[in-house]
């Protein structure tokens, strides 16, 4: 049973950082792209950051170029998302995922989980 358990949400002020974590168990974690989404009230998910499986190669939404570091440690099956100069536009309920293949910014990954919670402050 595939599980992703998303962890480092929560309430912050502008221009504050935090660092969302997703321990993932249940798959062969070195072979999955891994990927943040988030979705705001009202809006549809959305694609934040992606990382390969090799090499790593990244992929990231432009509003969060130079801001977000998506990083992976496939010794500890873990992924990170280090957000920095975080705005009020950045509140959402942010969504680790995986996905067997190559990068995507589209929701067509294979495993999701529950979401943490993520709330800028102007």
């Amino acid at each position: 049973q595939v599980q992703l358990v998303e962890s480092g949400g929560g309430s912050v002020q502008a221009g504050d950082s935090l660092r969302l974590s997703c321990a993932a168990s249940g798959l062969t974690f070195g072979l999955y792209v891994m990927g943040w989404f988030r979705q705001a009230p009202g809006k549809e998910r959305e694609f934040v950051a992606a990382i390969s499986w090799n090499r790593p190669i990244t992929d990231y939404l432009e509003s969060v170029q130079g801001r977000f570091v998506l990083t992976r440690d496939n010794a500890k099956n873990m992924v990170y998302l280090q957000m920095n100069s975080l705005k009020p536009e950045d509140t959402a309920v942010y969504y680790c995922a995986a996905r067997s293949g190559v990068l995507s910014r589209s929701t067509d990954y294979n495993y999701w989980g529950q979401g943490t919670q993520v709330t800028v402050s102007s």
